[in-house]
Formats: C-alpha cells, structure tokens, sequence
C-alpha cells in the first residue's frame, strides 16, 4: 500500500517546513495505528475496517481529524461489523495537528526524555520516538490491551518506546526526578503530585484540565511545585478513567430535565446557546461547578438546552433563535443562573479571566489559577 503521499500530505498540512515534527509525520504510517474505528450512526457506533477499502483507509488515517478506536468498554479490534455499542469513546488517535501542537507546548530539546500519559493508539509515541529515539521515551495508559497493541505496532515499524499498563495518575514508573517532559494527551483533574515527583527541576509538563479546553503548561521549581500558566491554545481531551469505562449519566434526572416544570421559573437574559460548543463558556462554568453534564438540540429556530449535576441541580433553557428563553430549573442550585453570571461577567470585562492566568502547583497536586484580581484553587 502506497502511504507515504498521504503522509507527506498530512505533514505539510499540520506542520510548517521548518518544524522537527514534520519529518516524523511524514514518515510514520499512521493507518498502521488505526487499522479499525468506528464512527457515530443512529443507532450506535458503527465499525469501519481499513482492509476492507484501502483507499478510503489511507483517505481518513491520513485527515487531520480524531478517530474512535473504542466505544464505551468495546475496542475497535475486538468488534464485529454487527456491533452497535453505545456510550462515550473511551480511546481514540487524536488528530495529529493537536498531537504537534502538545508536543510542541513541551518544547522539547535532542536528548530530553519524554513521559507520555494515554498511550492509546501509540501514534502520539511514534512520532515522539522518531523525534527523541525510542530510549527516550515513555509512555502509559489504564487499558492493558491499549499498551500491548501500541507495543506491536510501534515494533513493526522499529520502535521501542518503554510501555507500561499503569493509572497515569497514580504512582509512575519512573524513579524521582527523572523526566524532562510530561506530556498528558487525557485530560486530568487535579493535576497529579505524581507528575511532579517524576519531573526534573525545570521540567515541563503540558496537560488539560478535565471538563474544560483549558491546557496548562508549568515548570518544575525548586519547592517541589510547578509554576506555569494556561495558555491561550485550546484543546479537548477524554479524561482519565481508572476503570474499564466511564460512569454511566444520569438518565433519569436528564429524563427530569427535559420534561418538568421545575421549581424555578423564569426569563432568561441571554439566548440560548450550546455550552458544549462553546469552550470558553464551559471552561469557565466548569471551574465554578465541576461535573455539569450539556444537553442541546435544535429544531428549526428552536433551540434548548438542558444542564444536569450530580448534585441533583438541573436546568432547561428553550428559546427561538435569538430570543430571551424560558428557564425551568431545579434542586439545589440554579445551573443556568451559574451559566448567566459568566456571560454577564465576561460581557462586562470583555474577556473570560481564565485564559492567560498564572497556575501554582503545590507538589501534592493543589493547582491555584490566578490573573488579577480573579482566582480559584483545585484541590486534589
């Protein structure tokens, strides 16, 4: 199969001329790391197989673009073409643009050593090994099965990165101080005081912070914290999980949502939007009340949006277009009043104070955002 064209289509799209990256995306075949993947239907995900049409395998291992390899608790590989599982993705080969832009946030040097947290498909260590050389780089992921197929295909194409079938966030297998770079293509909340203990004085690490687009990068000083910043850069990763999958929603209080009346009813000052979507706004909420889940859906100029916690608070905003909305909210606090207080506060300031703030890491893993007179602690 002729896949070096598309490889050095790819490279040329998601790298300028002059980056260290671009020799590594173009020499390394993808599709081999993605031979399977399924892609959202209507009634569930359906299974794609590369060797069933090359062509249209070598077409999409090849576009800048994400593709699930697992579905709830069932892997790509292990799937039949009648398999409709449900659920959220659970792995995936992230797009290699974001891939670069991770790597490029760690700013690594000849001869640095890398951990990398979420192995997946083993593409994102690929193009690390052919970067820094497979000595330098080490990689984990919770899924055993994940690090072994990883370790096959990286071998077929002369690759030994050192793999190890570990919960990231927990303890590392690497000896204190012994890494320059972490880079976390999962998302993680708290950041955690192992990541810390493994990296050198100086060293980077590059993550996001799970339920936001929010990517820090920070340094390791001499305390034994880190101090860094969140970068104006956006980026959406799976979080960690330490179990075969994700917990289940809260179908009956999504149930309640869509259809009560709510205890609390009113007008709405702004129209409806997708918060989903719209990465600034869930960022910012997200930090204010962690754990919200986004519903949203449009018919014709309808649009509403449902907000639930696990708490128990939930919120249904519906409105035409533009419109002011109706608000149905319930339980203990009022999502969609959380929601508003941002929108005004950003109307008000011109800007969320989010991006751009300051981050202090205590070696425990306590990260504070600050950026004048705004902050907030996450604590482990």
């Amino acid at each position: 199969m002729k896949w070096e064209p598309h490889a050095a289509s790819l490279a040329h799209e998601v790298t300028h001329r002059a980056s260290r990256w671009r020799e590594p995306i173009a020499t390394v075949p993808r599709h081999l790391f993605v031979p399977r993947w399924w892609r959202r239907a209507r009634t569930g995900w359906e299974l794609h197989v590369g060797a069933d049409n090359e062509q249209h395998w070598l077409d999409v291992a090849y576009r800048d673009t994400s593709l699930i390899t697992r579905a709830g608790p069932l892997h790509a590989d292990h799937a039949s073409p009648a398999d409709r599982p449900i659920g959220r993705p659970t792995s995936s080969a992230t797009l290699p643009s974001l891939v670069v832009r991770m790597l490029q946030h760690a700013r690594l040097d000849d001869g640095d050593s890398l951990l990398h947290i979420g192995t997946g498909s083993g593409y994102t260590d690929a193009l690390a090994a052919r970067r820094l050389g497979s000595g330098q780089v080490t990689s984990v992921d919770v899924d055993p099965y994940l690090v072994e197929s990883a370790g096959v295909r990286l071998a077929d194409i002369g690759l030994r990165p050192t793999l190890v079938a570990t919960d990231g966030t927990g303890p590392l297998p690497l000896p204190p101080g012994s890494t320059d770079r972490i880079v976390s293509t999962v998302a993680v909340r708290p950041i955690p005081g192992s990541w810390l203990t493994a990296l050198c004085l100086g060293g980077r690490l590059v993550t996001t912070l799970a339920g936001t687009s929010l990517l820090i990068t920070a340094e390791k000083d001499e305390d034994g914290g880190a101090f860094g910043r969140v970068e104006w850069d956006r980026a959406g990763f799976m979080h960690t999980r330490s179990g075969n999958n994700y917990p289940a929603g809260d179908d009956e209080l999504l149930a309640t949502a869509r259809h009560h009346d709510g205890e609390d009813l009113s007008t709405g000052p702004f129209p409806v939007v997708d918060v989903a979507s719209a990465w600034d706004l869930a960022s910012m909420l997200d930090l204010i009340a962690p754990g919200i889940e986004h519903d949203y859906r449009e018919d014709d100029e309808q649009r509403t949006a449902l907000m639930t916690h696990p708490d128990g608070s939930w919120a249904r905003a519906t409105g035409r277009g533009t419109d002011r909305p109706t608000v149905h909210q319930g339980g203990p606090r009022r999502l969609w009043d959380l929601l508003d207080q941002v929108r005004n506060d950003w109307l008000a300031s011109g800007e969320l104070p989010v991006r751009g703030a300051h981050v202090f890491i205590k070696p425990d893993g306590t990260t504070l955002l600050a950026r004048g007179d705004w902050h907030t602690k996450i604590s482990p």
